[in-house]
């Protein structure tokens, strides 16, 4: 008893308060540093240590100092508490983020990469685009991707993405192709059920279905044989699976293993998607693959319609459990399915309005810094894509330092998962674990070196 006034009830609240404090530090001290995340480790080691203390000290405090000084330390646990669980709205929103315009493949960075000076292509494209012509030269004079003479190179986990990548190539001739003969009868529900699980079986970590709406389309194919073809595409609906990016290759952005993974992964959604669509065809049903390199369909937008996540500040797709470290493949098809339905998410929207991380992080400053602005019809943040691509053409890897410094990318555990409640459920918990996560990881976390493996080759 701290004194007689103190009553035992609140005693039992305040010590147990405290040392529910301490277990939650201490584990998630030991998960940061199971994760491989030693300032992690350590910051939270420091506070596992120096924050229970207050709870405990009411004990030395002598006579009514105590009660009330415990009175005051319970009534700030239960405040913060409240503040980070009862449910606040959001001041920036989900809304207005649908394009009210189509896009043209042929305009896409890893389109335009592609064309060859002098050539009918070539001279076509800039014709009817002058506005790109000098930033594209920008990047043409860079080694480019997976090149040696990149400031990055690193041969052999340069070679291991591009083995990824070339194996992807292989898959295109199968994205697409003829229907069973009978068309077997199907029950939308069972399908459904089916085809998430046997997709979460192949390796996916999420699947949605959405319908396919026009602005889900390219208008003209920009890569491949089919090259300036108007995109036909009639399908009803859409699948989208997302696969995950391992975090200890996203945490060596910029280096090799980053591309690598990013690569390989690539390959795990088109090899999903692939394996579906052949499936849906052997059924009679007509079903399309949009896979790296072979893309009818902008994924994310896909992605986003089918309940998958958000679009963020740096353009890619936000999922609720792995942020954007994530890769995303397609499947278009018109077998009878149960649509998902799309619930906004705005914690999303507005963590990324107040965060910035990505955009602090981001060599080329390709990610704005300021509000979201409409951009063809949809309320969206800026990305100067020519810039980040420039980048990436210099260093030879697609970079991911944004990937790798976004709070949303932490792993999907306990720890990480009970933040990520509090941040869907409250504005302030925002602000407080963005907070946290800048004390914790740092606002500018220092690429981390390979080892083991991943070391690369010491040149002679």
């Amino acid at each position: 008893m701290v004194t007689e006034a103190w009553s035992p009830v609140l005693d039992v609240l305040l010590y147990g308060s405290g040392a529910a404090l301490f277990v939650w530090l201490g584990v998630s001290t030991f998960v940061s540093w199971r994760e491989g995340e030693p300032r992690a480790a350590g910051r939270l080691l420091l506070l596992t240590l120096l924050l229970p203390l207050p709870y405990l000290a009411v004990v030395l405090l002598p006579g009514s100092a105590g009660a009330t000084t415990g009175t005051v330390i319970l009534a700030m646990t239960l405040i913060a508490a409240a503040a980070v669980l009862i449910p606040t709205g959001a001041r920036h929103r989900a809304e207005r983020d649908t394009p009210t315009t189509r896009f043209d493949e042929r305009d896409v960075m890893f389109s335009r990469v592609r064309l060859v000076p002098g050539s009918k292509r070539f001279t076509e494209y800039y014709e009817a685009n002058p506005e790109n012509f000098e930033p594209d030269e920008k990047f043409r004079a860079e080694a480019g991707l997976l090149r040696k003479g990149s400031t990055l190179f690193e041969p052999l986990s340069f070679a291991a993405a591009d083995a990824s990548f070339r194996t992807v190539e292989e898959l295109r001739s199968l994205v697409d192709g003829k229907l069973a003969a009978e068309q077997e009868p199907v029950d939308p529900e069972v399908m459904t059920r089916f085809l998430k699980g046997w997709a979460l079986k192949l390796g996916a970590v999420s699947v949605g279905i959405t319908e396919l709406r026009d602005y889900h389309k390219y208008t003209v194919v920009g890569r491949g044989e089919q090259y300036g073809q108007p995109v036909e595409l009639d399908h009803a609906r859409a699948i989208a699976i997302t696969v995950e990016m391992a975090k200890e290759m996203i945490d060596r952005a910029p280096r090799g293993p980053t591309v690598m993974e990013s690569a390989q992964q690539y390959l795990v959604s088109g090899a999903i998607a692939v394996q579906i669509a052949l499936f849906i065809r052997s059924l009679g049903y007509p079903a399309r693959a949009h896979i790296d390199g072979n893309y009818r369909v902008i994924c994310p937008l896909v992605a986003r319609d089918a309940g998958l996540g958000e679009i963020g500040r740096m353009g890619l797709l936000m999922t609720p459990m792995l942020g954007p470290r994530v890769r995303i493949a397609v499947v278009t098809t018109d077998l009878p399915l149960v649509e998902d339905q799309r619930v906004p998410e705005d914690s999303v929207i507005d963590f990324c309005s107040i965060c910035l991380k990505c955009a602090d992080a981001c060599p080329s400053s390709a990610i704005s810094i300021g509000d979201r602005s409409e951009i063809d019809g949809a309320l969206r943040w800026r990305i100067d894509s020519e810039a980040c691509f420039a980048h990436w053409c210099k260093i030879g890897t697609d970079c991911a330092r944004c990937v790798s410094v976004c709070p949303y990318s932490h792993p999907d555990n306990p720890m990480h998962s009970a933040v990520r409640f509090a941040i869907r459920r409250s504005a302030i918990a925002r602000r407080l674990a963005l907070i946290a996560d800048d004390y914790v990881y740092g606002r500018l976390p220092p690429p981390v070196d390979s080892d083991g493996w991943m070391e690369p080759p010491k040149h002679r």
